[in-house]
């Protein structure tokens, strides 16, 4: 299958292990001197709709990714990433 970098951006990444939506791939890295892919990038959510920031992206090596679909990306996901849930005031929700 022949795809564009535009093609793969805002494809949701799903991990294997526990079905869990890891997020939407916001950006793709490659190197430039062999144009290979290194990572995907799905950037972190906005902190009190984007006033106080965002927290940190997530970098998913290339090497992780398992299968690229038309709509979804398989990850293995034996990278470390934890998924945050929103706090405000030192309260979890």
């Amino acid at each position: 299958m022949i795809s564009r970098i535009a093609d793969l951006k805002n494809k949701q990444l799903v991990c294997m292990s526990d079905g869990a939506v890891l997020g939407y791939l916001g950006d793709v890295e490659f190197d430039v001197t062999n144009g290979k892919i290194t990572s995907f990038i799905i950037y972190g959510r906005l902190r009190l709709f984007g006033l106080l920031g965002r927290e940190e992206d997530i970098r998913i090596p290339f090497e992780e990714i398992s299968v690229i679909g038309n709509e979804t990306i398989l990850v293995s996901c034996s990278f470390k990433w934890q998924e945050k849930g929103l706090s405000i005031f030192g309260r979890k929700f």
